[in-house]
């Protein structure tokens, strides 16, 4: 490695400017020895004639008017020079030479020089390297939480040259090679564990160092689990439909606080459970709408940002829910009394019936209990005579004469009677002769 240069300042004497310009050959390289460490000769540097030259600034001016104008114009502001044009950096620097003690550059002169002219160098030097600084990335900011089981691979990128001495401790110790593998590159470090346990949590540090530098970053990891089951649950207290329970909060959180709670109940009869609270933050609890007669176990499970704890803790006793001395009595229903006397809903119509032709007489009655039916032919009853055909079906009431002659015409009546009452409608039957033509009979 080439031995480093100290900042230094020379000035070179300031160079006259030519009086005639004269085509100067290649400009040769400017060079500057550095004799020690500790100082640095001044550099007269070489200028090409061309490169000093500078370009006289003109005033631009409007040109008068060939011609007077009838009515005189404000004069127009001048306009201002152009800005002067800075010296750029030189060019082409290069390490000519190295020795124990010192080291030779060279540059050639500037591309532009200002109007101020060239008045020398400025040689200046800084220690090869950088400041080392660990870029931690934003999620790892915060607290890191992974599960139990989880693997951890947090790649940490940093700067800093030469290359950093890299150190890890956990919670101010050395990490346990065992279970944490750190791998180190040029610009990163990786913090590697391949399957994550509750005591892998803790503060971990990171150091980078170069020389009398360094920098530390610290990554806070917590593993978590599912909780465990509350410590205890007891019964407390039974009355009417509900029961009050009471537990206390579990042993093992899972390395994580405990956001909730789980309870369920189960009939002796079935054995099965159904959850009644969920996500219960107090410690105590009453459960209602229980079932007169039945009785009840209880379980509670805790909860918390990695879910519900396995088990669950279960009341030892039994809250039976007692039944009360109330024995059911039907309401009273008066019966309703549907019994009336007889009344004809279809009352019977005149009709014209034909000799030797067949008819029917038709009406429909109504009655509780059921009434009886009778006809009568002019007020004189029928009775079981074969020449007439009664029936009575739910209510309809017929009576069918078959083949009338003209001594079966008259006035009909059905009589209906029941306990209640009666009730009679009558018809008057005309039975006509056919009458035959002449001409019909004579055949």
């Amino acid at each position: 490695m080439p031995a480093p240069i100290k900042k230094s300042a020379k000035k070179a004497e300031k160079m006259q400017k030519p009086t005639e310009p004269e085509a100067a050959p290649e400009s040769a390289p400017t060079e500057a020895v550095a004799p020690s460490v500790d100082k640095v000769a001044p550099v007269a540097p070489e200028v090409p004639p061309e490169h000093t030259a500078t370009a006289p600034t003109e005033s631009l001016t409007e040109a008068a008017p060939a011609e007077a104008a009838p009515v005189e114009e404000p004069p127009k502001a001048p306009t201002p020079p152009p800005p002067a044009v800075p010296t750029s950096p030189p060019q082409n620097l290069v390490v000519d030479d190295v020795t124990e003690t010192s080291l030779t550059i060279k540059w050639q002169p500037p591309e532009t020089i200002g109007e101020s002219g060239l008045d020398g160098y400025t040689v200046e030097y800084c220690k090869e390297g950088d400041r080392p600084r660990i870029r931690l990335p934003r999620f790892l900011r915060a607290r890191y939480i992974k599960q139990v089981g989880d693997q951890i691979n947090l790649v940490i990128p940093f700067i800093g040259k030469p290359k950093p001495v890299i150190t890890w401790t956990k919670n101010g110790q050395p990490l346990d090679v065992k279970k944490v593998n750190i791998r180190n590159s040029d610009k990163d470090s990786i913090l590697f564990i391949r399957k994550a346990e509750r005591d892998d949590s803790g503060t971990y540090q990171m150091t980078i160092k170069v020389d009398s530098l360094e920098d530390k970053a610290n990554i806070v990891i917590q593993i978590v689990e599912l909780p465990g089951p509350p410590a205890s649950v007891k019964l407390i207290d039974t009355w009417g439909f509900n029961a009050a329970l009471e537990w206390t909060p579990p042993k093992n959180n899972g390395n994580t606080d405990i956001t909730g709670y789980t309870v369920q109940k189960a009939d002796k009869k079935t054995g099965e459970w159904f959850t009644v609270l969920e996500h219960f933050h107090t410690l105590n609890a009453t459960v209602s709408d229980l079932i007169m007669g039945n009785s009840y176990s209880f379980r509670v499970f805790s909860e918390n940002m990695v879910g519900r704890s396995e088990s669950a803790a279960v009341t030892k006793q039994v809250a039976t829910i007692q039944k009360t001395g109330i024995v059911y009595k039907p309401p009273e229903y008066k019966e309703h009394d549907f019994s009336e006397a007889p009344k004809f809903t279809a009352p019977l119509s005149d009709r014209a019936a034909t000799v030797g032709y067949s008819t029917r007489l038709l009406c429909a009655v109504r009655g509780s209990p059921k009434p009886k039916i009778e006809w009568m032919k002019n007020q004189m009853l029928i009775g079981d005579d074969p020449k007439f055909r009664q029936n009575s079906n739910l209510g309809v009431c017929s009576l069918e004469i078959r083949k009338p002659c003209s001594f079966d015409g008259g006035v009909y009546t059905c009589r209906a009677k029941n306990a209640h009452g009666e009730a009679t409608v009558a018809c008057k039957l005309e039975v006509k002769q056919v009458i035959v033509p002449e001409d019909k009979q004579k055949k």
